[in-house]
């Protein structure tokens, strides 16, 4: 436990140095005028969003569109679990259950690019329970510097129903591998501050809610990726990401709030690796 306490406060403290201590780099090119456009489709081996357990034993898929045209962007995104988690039945049919809209503007300003937009999460049926019924909105803006790693802070604020503020702190760099292979390695840290105890708890070691907020380092991320030029407009993604809890609180409020099943609060699991393959055509 004290090893993995370390690795947790030294990844958090790694990731803010980095932030820091990053220097310019190389100038920018001119933003492009013409509207631009992208479909993906991302096959994974689980759906975790956050650091949450949003389905278990299954393979999601999970497809994508972006249409953006000087600075603004609309996506559309969505989510199918091809085998529901359910212990109670042992028959399942693919569930279609979340369908997220983003409407987003971004712009550099010099060694900057700040940005800002507006999700709905649409959740469908499969999704909804007692302690989770209503579709969520966040507002959110990001800003990052254009220097070795490319550090990037983003805030979102819910303001729907889960009302908390989501603090998120990355750092990514390219590997230009050949002209065709890249590889592409990103780590990142949030922080997750409750403003509302019925919406996100603190929970102690039985998976119960202590009915405080939760206030804390939350979930960390490391992946790696190696997008593959097929051709000029297609990319094919290997992908692979290592998501675990960052303090003791969060790994408690992680398998309190994933996936139940009959498994004990004690025996969920708080770290997940997720590995899949993600296809694009960009134009």
């Amino acid at each position: 436990m004290k090893t993995n306490s370390g690795f947790r406060k030294w990844f958090v403290l790694g990731l803010f140095m980095f932030t820091t201590l990053a220097v310019p780099g190389a100038p920018l090119r001119a933003e492009e005028e013409k509207p631009t456009g992208d479909f993906t489709t991302a096959v994974l081996n689980q759906y975790v969003w956050r650091g949450y357990e949003l389905s278990r034993n299954s393979i999601v898929i999970q497809p994508s569109m972006t249409i953006g045209y000087k600075g603004f962007s609309v996506n559309m995104w969505g989510n199918l679990d091809t085998k529901p988690y359910s212990p109670a039945t042992a028959s399942h049919t693919g569930t279609w259950n979340e369908t997220d809209l983003t409407l987003s503007y971004g712009k550099t300003l010099g060694l900057f690019n700040v940005g800002g937009g507006y999700i709905y999460y649409g959740l469908a049926s499969p999704n909804k329970d007692a302690a989770d019924p209503n579709d969520s909105q966040e507002l959110y803006a990001s800003v990052s510097l254009n220097t070795l790693l490319s550090p990037t802070l983003t805030v979102y604020k819910e303001i729907d129903h889960y009302r908390n503020w989501y603090f998120l702190l990355g750092i990514s760099h390219v590997v230009e591998l050949s002209k065709i292979v890249s590889l592409k390695l990103a780590a990142s840290a949030g922080y997750l501050l409750s403003t509302d105890a019925d919406a996100y708890a603190k929970y102690d070691g039985n998976g119960a809610a202590t009915g405080d907020k939760f206030s804390n380092f939350h979930d960390g991320t490391v992946s790696a990726s190696l997008p593959i030029k097929a051709t000029e407009r297609i990319t094919i993604t290997p992908t692979l990401s290592f998501i675990f809890p960052l303090t003791g609180d969060a790994k408690d409020e992680m398998k309190g709030r994933g996936l139940k099943g009959t498994v004990l609060p004690s025996e969920r699991d708080s770290s997940f690796v997720v590995g899949g393959i993600l296809a694009s055509f960009s134009f």
